[in-house]
């Protein structure tokens, strides 16, 4: 099994669009058992859903796509990642949100195995910035980008964080706390 990243903007950005894409998201991945949803962390202001599937391949994620339907205006993905920094069994068992995402657009010359480099060699300066905790990345297969996300009381603490590892922010996302509800697993 894989994991894959889908970018979702919801029909409506509101606390009602954003769960009904969760649940078309959770009823359609609970319909085969082949593909599980991971997590989803939605921004604060409801505009986008960051959501992890862990599928058998990218066309069974694939299927998620259709399963949203009219709940979302735009669907990216299913996108191939690999995940820094934590295990997926603790991910599974503690469905824990984060505060924040921050997206990075890996330069091209960036591969995978520098990637991996340059995390586990950076990864003890967090310590410096002890108000901010990184939780875990996600890194697209082709390394085009990563998400990562972190636990931080506001924005600049998570900006210090990243200064601290030496590594850009592209686009970062104040995350809303959301309810998988009875459909998660």
């Amino acid at each position: 099994m894989a994991l894959f990243l889908f970018e979702i903007e919801p029909a409506s950005a509101t606390r009602e669009g954003v769960q009904a894409v969760l649940d078309a998201l959770v009823g359609g991945a609970g319909a085969d058992a082949s593909r599980e949803v991971i997590e989803s962390q939605v921004a604060a202001d409801h505009s986008r859903l960051f959501t992890i599937v862990e599928a058998e391949s990218a066309e069974t994620a694939g299927e998620i796509s259709a399963a949203v339907g009219d709940a979302a205006t735009s669907v990216e993905g299913p996108d191939e990642v690999r995940l820094v920094g934590a295990e997926l069994e603790d991910i599974k068992a503690l469905r824990r949100g984060a505060g924040y995402l921050v997206e990075w657009d890996i330069p091209a010359e960036i591969t995978m195995e520098k990637y991996l480099a340059r995390k586990k060699a950076n990864a003890p300066k967090y310590a410096e910035v002890p108000e901010t905790s990184f939780l875990r990345t996600y890194v697209r297969e082709d390394t085009a980008k990563c998400l990562c996300f972190y636990d931080a009381p506001d924005e600049d603490a998570v900006r210090r964080a990243r200064d601290a590892v030496e590594t850009p922010v592209d686009r970062i996302w104040a995350l809303g706390a959301i309810d998988l509800g009875a459909s998660s697993s």
